[in-house]
C-alpha cells in the first residue's frame, strides 16, 4: 500500500498539465491546434493542461510524440518543473 494521498497524486496530474501547456506554447501551438495534432479534442486538452484529466499512457504517448519528445523526456520535464514548484 502507498503512503500517498489522493492530494499528491491530484498535483502530480496538475503538474504533467502545467509542463504540457508550457511546452506547447514554447512550441508556438495553440491549445485547438496542439490538440489536432495529437488527435484530441481541444475541449480534453484544455482538461489535461488543467489538470481534470487523468490520462492513460496511450495519450501521454500521443502528447509525447506530438512534442517531438520521447516518454522519458516529457516525465523528465514534469520532473524537473514538479521540483522547481516545491
Amino acid at each position: 500500500m502507498s503512503d500517498r494521498s489522493a492530494t499528491e497524486d491530484d498535483d502530480v496530474v496538475a503538474q504533467f498539465g502545467r509542463t504540457v501547456r508550457a511546452l506547447r506554447q514554447e512550441k508556438g501551438y495553440s491549445q485547438e491546434a496542439f490538440a489536432d495534432l495529437c488527435g484530441l479534442d481541444r475541449s480534453y486538452m484544455g482538461g489535461v493542461e488543467r489538470g481534470e484529466r487523468n490520462l492513460s499512457i496511450r495519450k501521454v504517448a500521443l502528447i509525447a510524440r506530438s512534442l517531438d519528445m520521447s516518454l522519458a523526456e516529457l516525465f523528465s520535464a514534469v520532473g524537473e518543473a514538479e521540483g522547481s514548484v516545491e
